[in-house]
């Protein structure tokens, strides 16, 4: 598979995963707090996952972008409870909100894990077709 082809999967499976996560946010009805809290984390973690793979796309990298990913998001849910006034300004825009969070809860750190796990396997899918590709040529 060409870089321009997979570039296009890579832009494709960041819209669905932005879609399902605002959708996961916003929804209301039963289970409402799990989709908008905990549902919307693991497509957070997929879309980092996703983002950096953009930029990095070694088999190596596929094993070492969800790990960092992690790393860091739990890194960002430890800063919850940190609140000094920058922060605090910056967790008041919408994309501060959606970025760094505002509560901080453990809930959150099995959904991190599950989402880099899938954000893995996706990664693992684009990846492999890569590969499988280039047999073809």
């Amino acid at each position: 598979m060409s870089k321009k082809t997979q570039d296009l999967y890579i832009i494709i499976s960041l819209l669905i995963v932005i879609g399902i996560g605002f959708l996961f946010k916003n929804y209301t009805g039963f289970a409402q707090k799990w989709f908008n809290d905990y549902g919307a984390a693991v497509f957070y973690e997929i879309f980092w996952c996703l983002f950096a793979f953009l930029f990095l796309r070694s088999s190596k990298a596929t094993i070492q972008i969800p790990l960092w990913v992690f790393i860091i998001t739990c890194i960002l849910e430890f800063l919850q409870l940190w609140h000094p006034p920058f922060l605090e300004q910056i967790r008041a825009t919408l994309v501060g909100k959606l970025l760094l969070g505002t509560t901080f809860a453990w809930w959150d750190f099995p959904h991190y894990v599950v989402g880099c796990f899938l954000g893995w396997l996706w990664l693992r899918q684009l990846q492999g077709k890569s590969y499988a590709n280039k047999g073809q040529s």
